[in-house]
């Protein structure tokens, strides 16, 4: 299985309200666009990386130029669509998509992730995490849905067959995951804030 990390980094950022773009938003000192590459860097089962930009995003494609990954610019729709487009432009076969807006992902639960996609045995996979927690964390809630019994919210993870992209409705498990590291991501100054503060608990000293 040859997967590809497809970063989500072209989005608006509107919930914001401030002038620096989302993925160039400082969390330990750092771009969190740095830490999901980071991550992903760590991840034993990731082949590649692709970051989606948009015209939206000018300075985090500037950025991104030193880095070790191919950067593709999207119209800059929506995230879904955006998504669609970079899997046909470079077909892309085992496509992680995941948003740039995660700051306290790790390697380990990418591999884990991947794990799962390869032994649900279906085409898709929706990584959730559970409502309560990200009330919890004081996190926005967004979209909730009913599953094994409680509700959860999409965590900014999915995983699909590339080559089922134009597909209208795939198949799809879902992989609830109760952790602090998939249930922050910053879609408000508020947020901003709260990851700035859990970063600095859950990440030693030497990581900073």
């Amino acid at each position: 299985m040859t997967t590809t990390a497809l970063v989500m980094a072209g989005g608006k950022g509107t919930r914001m309200a401030l002038a620096e773009e989302k993925p160039m938003l400082q969390v330990g000192g750092k771009p969190v666009v740095s830490l999901v590459l980071e991550a992903l860097k760590n991840a034993k089962k990731v082949d590649s990386v692709v970051v989606a930009v948009s015209s939206y995003t000018p300075k985090t494609a500037a950025y991104l130029d030193g880095f070790p990954v191919k950067v593709l610019k999207t119209p800059g729709k929506e995230y879904v669509s955006d998504m669609g487009y970079a899997v046909k432009a470079l077909n892309m076969q085992t496509v992680l998509a995941i948003a740039a807006d995660m700051p306290l992902i790790t390697g380990e639960i990418i591999d884990a992730v991947l794990d799962e996609y390869a032994s649900c045995g279906k085409p898709a996979l929706v990584v959730a995490v559970p409502l309560k927690t990200k009330r919890k964390l004081g996190m926005s809630l967004g979209y909730a849905f009913d599953f094994d019994n409680e509700q959860v919210v999409p965590a900014g993870i999915n995983i699909n067959d590339g080559r089922r992209i134009d597909e209208e409705e795939l198949e799809q498990d879902v992989y609830v995951l109760d952790k602090v590291e998939v249930a922050v991501n910053i879609n408000t100054v508020d947020e901003l804030k709260r990851a700035k503060e859990l970063f600095s608990q859950l990440r030693k000293p030497s990581e900073l």
